[in-house]
């Protein structure tokens, strides 16, 4: 793989919606992230719906995310520039009939908000318009399902997270002491099954013990799903199901999103919920650290000295459709360059 393919997918893979932020972290300030190496305002407009821009005042470059929330624009902290949030400069309070005002001079975001979540569109080119998104049952069927939300920031490339999640085996080991994942046989023979919308990556004759497989999907966003079978102790019995997805910050950081999901109705739902919150969550959140805390940890310059053997087939089938994305991906933006 080539250098410029490397360090295109380390700052993030383009194409695609992202969840960014949690629904509620936005309130009624403007929130100023940096998500594939982007600068970014979000905030909420007098209706709620959330508003993205570049964050970035295009009269001397102060940040936007300093200012003030205005509903359909943000009004910059240094000078009070009003930018709307389609990027068009509505007022220069400081100059009489500015030339500034009417001019498109800040990137917008397209935006939807979902399952709890803010997703951004990061297209491979400017003109790159949306792709549909769609999600797995387990988070769209809002009726048979029930969830909770988790997100955390990791002090390491995204990649890594996703190839953790893209490695059932590695939860009979750093999770063994878990509350859920002691079970299982801790050797097995991994195989891989494609998908309409990528692959599943399993245990071979164990399904039901343990984190057996794991499954990636592309459906606008990029997702994993996988199920972890739960004893009644821990409320309703039967699968509890897990949705993953990672957005990049810059090269050495990345956010991660995980759905806590199950099939409940009724009471069993509401049992379930109390359940979460006042038992399970904080053992969740112990797995998810020790996963942070491996990854966080790895050696410098981990995936260059790397001894790979057959129960990373799905890591290296992952890493294959990346690269090739990628190189696809360079090559529209270089075809555009020249074009212009």
């Amino acid at each position: 793989m080539t250098t410029a393919v490397q360090h295109y997918l380390d700052k993030g893979l383009r194409g695609l919606w992202y969840p960014v932020l949690a629904s509620w972290e936005v309130q009624s300030a403007p929130v100023g992230i940096t998500r594939l190496g982007e600068q970014i305002v979000v905030w909420r407009n007098q209706d709620g719906q959330v508003q993205a821009l570049e964050d970035r005042c295009p009269h001397r470059g102060a940040r936007l995310s300093m200012g003030w929330n205005l509903g359909d624009r943000i009004a910059c902290w240094y000078h009070g520039v009003e930018v709307a949030g389609d990027g068009e400069v509505k007022s220069v309070p400081a100059v009489d009939r500015c030339p500034l005002v009417g001019q498109q001079c800040v990137r917008s975001y397209q935006v939807q908000e979902a399952h709890g979540a803010i997703f951004l569109w990061f297209g491979v080119t400017a003109e790159h318009q949306p792709d549909a998104l769609s999600f797995p049952q387990e988070l769209a069927d809002s009726e048979s399902y029930s969830h909770f939300l988790c997100t955390a920031a990791w002090q390491c490339n995204y990649q890594y997270a996703l190839e953790n999640v893209m490695d059932p085996m590695h939860g009979t080991y750093l999770h063994s002491s878990s509350h859920s994942m002691a079970e299982g046989d801790r050797q097995a023979e991994m195989v891989l099954q494609p998908t309409q919308t990528g692959f599943i990556f399993e245990k071979k004759g164990q399904s039901g013990v343990n984190f057996d497989w794991v499954e990636l999907g592309i459906s606008g966003a990029c997702w994993m799903r996988l199920s972890i079978p739960y004893k009644k102790r821990f409320g309703p019995g039967g699968h509890f199901w897990i949705v993953g997805m990672v957005v990049p910050e810059d090269n050495d950081r990345c956010r991660v999103f995980f759905w806590r999901i199950r099939r409940v109705q009724g009471w069993q739902r509401d049992l379930w919920r109390f359940i979460y919150r006042n038992r399970l969550e904080k053992l969740h959140w112990e797995v998810l650290e020790q996963d942070r805390v491996v990854l966080e940890n790895l050696a410098p310059e981990a995936r260059e000295h790397e001894y790979l053997y057959q129960h990373d087939v799905g890591l290296s089938r992952l890493r294959r459709m990346m690269q090739k994305a990628a190189k696809e991906q360079l090559a529209q933006r270089e075809a555009q360059q020249g074009a212009a």
